[in-house]
């Protein structure tokens, strides 16, 4: 059930009807009602794979219990580990079964051993990825004695599976998502109001930058032979607009709808593209995710109070890790790699601890000109993320920089690089805001803000394209 589908057109004003104007007198029936229409939610996708959600959930409910439980130091590692090993074994076995038993198979063929290795028909449970990070965040905390395990199994399993951001995050902390699911909630007008203006923004990322501007990028990296230098020039930037308005855009429609229901999503972009260097890049991209392994992998290892070289390795052992968090692919790993490589100037000269998220008041000439080097580095990033394997992401890249790319685009749709322009603009003037629409709206008067929604209504009834799945799901 996609956010920009009829079914949910139908889903949401039910579930919304139902929460505040049927169960909204006790809120261990309101939490109730919201888990069951989570998990048909869910089950919309492939009800199978329910079983495997409740498992996760129950496990890390069960274990975290323990954990609190334990008289000793020990007890506590080993339930701990219960759930980690459990948890990542269901994920590696799902994500990542098919890519080691490959590889193994090819590090014997260099040695001239030819092994029949077997592979399976493995079917990825939707949202794997980010349910399970928020299930060991969860236990990890507990751990750590950062929070205490819920009592309540309805408002643990609703922290976990919560509609809005079941299937492709932000990956949540229980820090700031479970007490609001256990605070009595009332409807909040200037929320609500929030919330529909972010949904309205996020279904003009998705449906107007994102699924147009795929249509180019797709034409660029399934062809790739049959196009010159610039004509993949503008197809690397057309996926970098994509993937961004494609995951930012479902994260917007995720935030807006939790906020019609009154619980408040941690915020996963913050205008990234407009980032001055790598670092800061990566504190304003999928900001979730970055965090999660900030705090549960490179602090742990040492983050940056370690002698050089053990930073060293601890940042390419979180971006080698997102990067397999993304898949099974050698192009994830190669696009990890990169943005290691990217960061560490930063690291080395000490600006990474710098709080780049301040916002430029005055576009200058040195700002601008570090914008547009950092998301060309991103955007040549991309091509490997983007691209089926590594071998093809060496050959656009080859013909990329070839004397082509000095060549007049094979393509050059006028109407969509318009609309670009005009969506970066919007960005840029209400980027000291949590999203675009939200800080331009502060500023206008209400005529002007009528315009604007009606402009965006008639860009996405106009522009609407094929209908494309979020990238995301497949994570």
């Amino acid at each position: 059930m996609l956010f920009n589908s009829l079914d949910f057109a139908i889903f949401f004003p039910i579930v919304f009807i139902g929460y505040w104007f049927v169960f909204n007198k006790k809120l261990s029936l309101q939490n109730a009602f919201l888990l069951i229409s989570s998990y048909y939610f869910y089950a919309c996708w492939n009800w199978r794979f329910m079983f495997l959600l409740m498992f996760s959930t129950l496990l890390d409910y069960y274990t975290g219990k323990k954990i609190h439980n334990a008289t000793g130091a020990s007890q506590k590692k080993i339930w701990l580990w219960i759930s980690i090993l459990v948890n990542l074994g269901f994920l590696g076995f799902f994500k990542y079964f098919n890519f080691f038993v490959a590889s193994f198979s090819d590090v014997f063929s260099v040695f001239g051993y030819k092994l029949s290795g077997w592979t399976l028909n493995i079917i990825l449970p939707v949202g794997i990825s980010f349910y399970t990070f928020h299930g060991l965040s969860y236990v990890i905390d507990i751990y750590k004695e950062r929070i205490k395990p819920v009592n309540n199994i309805v408002d643990y399993s609703l922290f976990v599976s919560f509609f809005p951001l079941l299937v492709a995050g932000p990956i949540e902390r229980a820090t700031h998502l479970l007490p609001q699911i256990r605070a009595p909630r009332s409807f909040d007008y200037n929320l609500a109001v929030s919330g529909v203006r972010q949904i309205l923004w996020g279904l003009f990322k998705k449906l107007v930058i994102a699924d147009n501007c795929a249509q180019y990028a797709n034409m660029a990296f399934n062809n790739t032979q049959d196009y010159n230098g610039s004509s993949l020039a503008l197809g690397a930037v057309f996926f970098a607009f994509q993937i961004y308005g494609d995951f930012s855009g479902y994260t917007d429609m995720a935030s807006g709808t939790s906020k019609l229901l009154g619980i408040g999503l941690i915020k996963n972009f913050s205008y990234p593209y407009f980032s001055r260097d790598i670092a800061e890049f990566w504190r304003r991209w999928h900001i979730s995710l970055s965090s999660w392994f900030k705090d549960y992998v490179y602090i742990p290892l040492g983050g940056s109070r370690v002698a050089v070289p053990k930073q060293v390795r601890n940042v390419f052992v979180i971006f080698l890790l997102s990067g397999f968090w993304h898949g099974a692919n050698l192009t994830f790993i190669a696009w990890g790699f990169l943005h290691a490589c990217y960061f560490l100037p930063s690291l080395l000269r000490g600006t990474n601890k710098k709080n780049k998220l301040d916002t430029v008041a005055i576009l200058n000439f040195k700002d601008g000109a570090h914008m547009l080097i950092t998301f060309g580095l991103v955007v040549f990033a991309w091509i490997f993320f983007r691209a089926a394997t590594i071998y093809d992401a060496f050959k656009y890249i080859s013909i990329l920089f070839s004397g082509s790319l000095f060549s007049v685009p094979m393509f050059f749709p006028k109407k969509l690089i318009a609309v670009l322009l005009f969506f970066i603009v919007l960005e840029w003037i209400g980027r000291k805001h949590e999203f675009a629409l939200d800080g331009l709206c502060v500023k206008l008067p209400a005529i002007a803000k009528a315009l604007l929604y009606y402009i965006l209504l008639v860009l996405i009834f106009y522009f609407i394209g094929k209908e494309q799945q979020f990238i995301y799901f497949q994570f």
